[in-house]
């Protein structure tokens, strides 16, 4: 089973940010890539449909023989990763805002985070909200209309631009220090938001800690790859498969999945 696939899933082209982690840790692992990108955005729907795409999802995987499931979505995590965990016999990897590091490490007692209503509404984030934010201004601001963007090709368009400044606005108000990113798709958004924001405002995703915690569960439990030959990587859309390949900026196996 070491040599079988790591799989992950996202509600998009977002979660191949944390793709890009694993693969450059991992490089001996084979990967699966799902795109669930004509469902996207999962962020402004019910818990129950989310929880269903996300069934749907690890179960194409699990049908590809993946030996481990990273949840590369936020909203996925923040709302079926529990049940999931307790249905499947495989290990999950999920994704949360890392409020804790920008929470204990902030100077002006003030962090910005940006994510999608599914994320900001979660009991798991005000549970670690709660937890490690204590005293802290949490400016939180839903980012509606980004992922469509970025799903539709339009990273680096003047309304991806100006949607920033919006959102951005009340954060900087509140004399923030960190910005934490709550959506997989929006570490595509750091070289905006470095024009945008104070040069004293630092930016926090969780895409290395994410790629971290996957090796570590592999090591620990002896499933890391044997085989240090060149791994196999296919990436699946059943989206716009040139978003995906502009995303990536080079050429894996990547096809349209209709599912």
């Amino acid at each position: 089973m070491s040599n079988n696939p790591v799989g992950i899933f996202d509600s998009g082209v977002g979660g191949t940010s944390i793709f890009k982690e694993i693969q450059t840790l991992l490089p001996y692992e084979s990967i699966i890539y799902l795109a669930d990108s004509k469902n996207a955005p999962y962020g402004n729907k019910s818990e129950q449909d989310i929880l269903n795409l996300s069934i749907k999802n690890t179960e194409y995987l699990l049908g590809k023989e993946c030996k481990i499931i990273v949840v590369a979505c936020n909203t996925a995590t923040t709302n079926a990763i529990a049940h999931l965990r307790a249905t499947y016999d495989v290990p999950f990897i999920g994704i949360e805002p890392a409020i804790k590091p920008a929470a204990l490490n902030t100077k002006t007692k003030a962090v910005g985070i940006l994510a999608t209503k599914g994320t900001l509404s979660s009991q798991l984030f005000h549970k670690t909200s709660d937890l490690y934010a204590n005293g802290i201004k949490v400016v939180e601001q839903v980012g509606e209309g980004i992922v469509p963007l970025i799903e539709s090709g339009q990273l680096h368009s003047d309304e991806m631009k100006s949607l920033l400044e919006i959102y951005l606005e009340p954060m900087l108000k509140a004399n923030i220090d960190y910005l934490v990113l709550g959506c997989t798709h929006y570490p595509y958004l750091i070289p905006m938001l470095v024009d945008l924001l104070p040069k004293d405002v630092k930016i926090i995703d969780s895409g290395l800690a994410v790629a971290k915690q996957t090796k570590a569960i592999l090591s620990s439990k002896e499933m890391l790859n044997s085989d240090k030959g060149k791994p196999s990587i296919k990436l699946y859309s059943n989206g716009n498969i040139e978003v995906l390949n502009a995303i990536l900026n080079s050429a894996f196996d990547t096809s349209y999945l209709d599912f």
